[in-house]
């Protein structure tokens, strides 16, 4: 049974910093990109940020330079470094793992972790 779980929102001061973690269990999570994405209140679902097994990096514009995301294949784990965080980042963040594997798509999600930045 594939598990996907989150953790590490919480509330921040504008300026701050949270580090998301996200733990997968019951899948090969070396093989899969892993990504994520969020969810602003009204608004639709976007993808902050992906790496894949290859460790090839990719982030939304409105991110880059603040927050940082990697991995630890070792203890199967999903990490977000958010730095320099705004009012506009606050959203549900969701952790996405995909891969094709003999012709099928792989795609799980996690439950979301709320980020509420706010003074």
């Amino acid at each position: 049974q594939v598990q996907v779980v989150e953790s590490g929102g919480g509330l921040v001061q504008p300026g701050g910093s949270l580090r998301l973690s996200c733990a997968a269990s019951g899948i090969i999570f070396s093989i899969y990109t892993m990504a994520w994405y969020r969810q602003a209140p009204g608004k639709q679902r976007e993808l902050v940020a992906t790496i894949t097994d290859g460790d090839f990096i990719n982030y939304a514009d409105s991110v880059k330079g603040r927050f940082t995301i990697s991995r630890d294949n070792a203890k199967n784990t999903l990490y977000l470094q958010m730095n320099n965080l705004k009012p506009e980042d606050t959203a549900v963040y969701y952790c996405n793992c995909n891969t094709r594997m003999f012709g099928m798509w792989y795609d799980y999600w996690g439950q979301g972790t709320q980020v509420t930045v706010s003074s």
